[in-house]
């Protein structure tokens, strides 16, 4: 591994309060979120299951598992979270396994993704995954900058670990997923100074088997074609995506409302989930667009602001890591809706119902807020001022 110069090299000393506008635009996310299902769920979940706020309140039980695990992330230790790494990583792995006994999964279109838990609720471990992997990744990155002899140096265990998190999910036959976590360990790779000559070989093998693996695979291969010619296919694999920019479109500027003027998304399958991004245009216009990427940029601002900032690499690496997977998602997201991108099955960070993916996005939060609390020694802060003051006089 190279030098690595990107983040800040000092020692966490002190811990301050926690950013307070990531901590604003998390709550806001969240809060859309829950006001998007209530609004555009109910005359689907009253057909379905007789209860116009079946959705939302499923949702809300989640969210309840997710701020507890939000504040666990944001108030514990980064050492405490380091010791349990090994039980997080082994978990998830575990969990994923467990997708493959049937009497303990779920079966949907053909793949087993999901857990059975109490209560009709179901759990999918690849969500958890993309969190164990980034703090796995982390973990490794700054133990081996802590290393001063650069020949003991060695990305290879690492590679070995990336390998396993990665074919757990392909295993499971979740592509989008498999392929999302691969290009955000890809990222971390990166950004953490590793020499490119690990990089070009991984990614040299990694793009033709994504091509090998869509055109193999009969779904994935009728997305692709229908994505290509979106004007086709309007009553198979296009229906969706014809019916979602419908919706967006009949939004106009201001939006029809969240009453009845709502009659697009009426026609959109299981609007609750992928495509509930096509309910929020609709009811809010393009305004309510506007308003949601200035919301959405601004928690990437501040998250990475975090990032670069924060003193201890541990928690650099992994805020970055989250804030990559929140962000990236929901562009991922939106651009489906939008008709950029061929059909994903990757759900809208906070929007989506899915109780797997609120916990682990709330859970994920948390530790980027805990990352936000590092803080410089005063030293170090009468050092930098007076090498800025000395840069001043030079004007």
């Amino acid at each position: 591994m190279s030098q690595f110069t990107f983040y800040a090299n000092k020692p966490s000393e002190t811990y301050h309060k926690i950013d307070m506008g990531l901590l604003a635009s998390i709550l806001l996310l969240w809060g859309l979120g829950m006001f998007t299902l209530f609004v555009c769920t109910q005359n689907y979940a009253g057909r379905a299951y007789v209860d116009t706020l079946y959705f939302v309140k499923r949702q809300f039980i989640c969210s309840i598992v997710g701020f507890v695990l939000f504040l666990f992330f944001m108030l514990t230790d980064m050492k405490v979270i380091r010791k349990i790494l090994s039980i997080i990583v082994i978990a998830s792995l575990i969990l994923c396994i467990m997708t493959f006994i049937k009497p303990l999964s779920i079966e949907k279109n053909g793949a087993r993704r999901w857990l059975r838990m109490p209560g009709n609720f179901s759990f999918q471990p690849s969500e958890l995954i993309k969190f164990s992997l980034v703090l796995f990744l982390a973990n490794y990155f700054d133990k081996q900058e802590q290393i001063e002899n650069e020949e003991d140096k060695s990305v290879f265990p690492c590679v070995i670990g990336f390998i396993v998190f990665i074919g757990v999910v392909f295993g499971q036959k979740d592509f989008s997923t498999g392929l999302f976590i691969t290009v955000i360990g890809i990222l971390l790779f990166f950004v953490s100074g590793t020499k490119l000559r690990w990089i070009f070989p991984f990614l040299l093998i990694a793009i033709p088997a994504v091509f090998l693996m869509i055109s193999l695979n009969p779904y994935r291969l009728h997305r692709v074609i229908g994505w290509i010619r979106p004007d086709e296919f309007g009553s198979t694999i296009n229906y969706q995506s014809i019916a979602a920019k419908r919706a967006i479109s009949a939004g106009g500027v201001w939006g029809s409302g969240i009453g009845s003027g709502l009659v697009r998304i009426n026609s959109i399958p299981e609007i609750q989930a992928d495509y509930i991004f096509a309910g929020w245009s609709e009811s809010m216009g393009y305004v309510g667009v506007v308003i949601y990427f200035v919301l959405l940029l601004f928690f990437a601002w501040r998250g990475y602001k975090t990032a670069l900032i924060c003193p201890d690499r541990f928690s650099a690496y992994g805020a970055f890591g989250c804030v990559s997977i929140i962000f990236l998602q929901s562009l991922l997201n939106t651009m489906v809706v939008c008709g950029l991108l061929p059909s994903t099955g990757i759900p809208l960070p906070f929007f989506s119902l899915g109780g797997s993916s609120i916990i682990i996005t709330l859970a994920m939060c948390g530790f980027i807020l805990n990352a936000s609390r590092c803080e410089e020694s005063s030293e170090e802060k009468s050092e930098n001022d007076e090498i800025s003051l000395e840069s001043l006089s030079y004007l």
